[in-house]
């Protein structure tokens, strides 16, 4: 404000309060300092403004950030080589008598299963007492499982009931057996189960003289067939008689014939896809939103001008019309079923999906895994850790050159408002002295019209 207009304010807040007060009566200081500093204050708004503004593309730009994160994630679900592409389920044709799981990569078969008889676990139990606290003899009770190291039980006045002698076997380490007392009309019985199953886990039990003797039934191993060889196995748990497969007997039945199919688990290679187009959109969502100019406000959003956004934009659509070559009937995205839309999102058609999964399973897997550079999904990968790699990704940079701007417009800011505060205490200073001149101007003039009277 110029000193012609701050001194007519002056003159005219004296010739307002006049009106109430008189001459004399003061000026409003706080509103002549506060027009004195208009421009200044429009100054600090503007600089303000652009905090906001920084602000407000930083969160965009790191919501943004975290998006195409977890699109990278999906798509190592598509590049992962043991992976949910890759996955293989196991289908049995009864599952009371057996269920499989398969390894990724395992070759589609197709295997007939017998199970005769399932694996057992030895355990072995004593004649009975009156109760689990009766006294027993002391003495030692012998321990082997199978052809393991036998352990000795030592049973002394501090351990001889039943409850005692399983507290001290439970207790003692290595054993492998669990031991527990079961009490019925006939009185209480020590029972003992090994902790292995099949015949390698047969128990063999040994009391000294006095003490009670014990019946034991040895362990089984399981007894089936695969594709007519006799299989054996100490546990309902297989491994090993069909690559890649881990059988899981339940239930033994000679005469039925299981078929158990190995196949690509359609179901978790469309759940990856889907994970990923889903991903994929929220990543073009966000695009969109930024480069559309809202009706209402007028604005497009905050990140609009931002050249690595419209870099990154280019990318990720040139992406997702990949076409490769020589790789049977998919060869890019649509052969999947997966189509793009005006707006730069992926739609699947789950029919189209499903029966390409079925009928061609290495060609989707190629098409996603194969070679470094020769693949959707490698492709794709590539391009994604240039944007979003957290050390050298045009992302991670176009973040540190906003921090830095932010923290180089705060520091102005602060600066400037010092300077504000330091013209605002010194123009109040320079008011408050006129104020008290202006209020002392009645008793100056009176003093002046006593010295005209004397002297007239």
């Amino acid at each position: 404000m110029s000193s012609s207009g701050i001194s007519g304010s002056i003159i005219t807040g004296s010739q307002a309060n006049s009106t109430s007060g008189g001459l004399g009566a003061g000026i409003n200081i706080s509103a002549l300092v506060s027009a004195a500093m208009a421009n200044q204050t429009a100054e600090l708004a503007v600089m303000q403004g652009q905090q906001t503004q920084l602000t407000n593309e930083q969160t965009a730009l790191s919501s943004f950030n975290t998006d195409v994160q977890t699109l990278q994630n999906a798509v190592y679900a598509l590049t992962d080589p043991v992976g949910q592409m890759t996955a293989v389920s196991a289908t049995s044709s009864d599952s009371s008598i057996l269920t499989a799981t398969a390894l990724s990569g395992t070759a589609s078969a197709t295997h007939t299963i017998n199970v005769s008889n399932l694996a057992t676990t030895s355990s072995a139990y004593s004649t009975a007492v009156a109760s689990s606290s009766t006294t027993i003899a002391t003495g030692t009770l012998t321990i082997q499982v199978g052809s393991g190291t036998a352990t000795n039980i030592a049973i002394d006045n501090t351990n001889n009931t039943l409850d005692g002698l399983a507290q001290t076997i439970n207790s003692t380490a290595n054993i492998g057996v669990t031991a527990s007392v079961i009490t019925d009309a006939n009185g209480a019985r020590l029972a003992i189960v090994s902790s292995t199953s099949g015949q390698t886990g047969s128990l063999t039990i040994t009391p000294s003289s006095g003490l009670p003797t014990f019946t034991t039934t040895a362990g089984q191993n399981a007894s089936l067939t695969v594709d007519g060889i006799p299989i054996s196995s100490a546990s309902n748990v297989v491994t090993g008689a069909l690559s890649g497969v881990t059988l899981n007997l339940a239930g033994a039945n000679p005469s039925t014939s299981v078929t158990l199919s190995t196949g690509p688990d359609v179901t978790q290679q469309e759940a990856a896809l889907n994970s990923f187009v889903s991903a994929y959109n929220t990543v073009i969502t966000d695009l969109n939103t930024q480069f559309t100019v809202d009706p209402t406000s007028n604005q497009a959003g905050p990140l609009a001008s931002d050249g690595t956004l419209m870099l990154a934009q280019g990318q990720i659509l040139s992406a997702a019309a990949f076409s490769t070559s020589g790789n049977g009937n998919v060869r890019s995205l649509a052969d999947l079923g997966v189509s793009m839309n005006n707006d730069g999102t992926l739609t699947v058609n789950s029919a189209t999906l499903a029966s390409t999964l079925q009928s061609n399973p290495s060609a989707v897997q190629s098409f996603f895994q194969s070679g470094a550079t020769g693949s959707f999904g490698s492709n794709l990968s590539g391009i994604l850790s240039g944007i979003a790699d957290p050390i050298s990704g045009s992302l991670a940079q176009d973040m540190k050159g906003l921090q830095q701007s932010q923290s180089s417009l705060t520091q102005q800011i602060s600066d400037f408002q010092d300077q504000l505060n330091t013209m605002q205490q010194q123009l109040t200073q320079q008011y408050v002295q006129v104020d008290t001149t202006l209020q002392q101007l009645p008793l100056l003039l009176q003093q002046v019209s006593q010295q005209l009277q004397s002297l007239g």
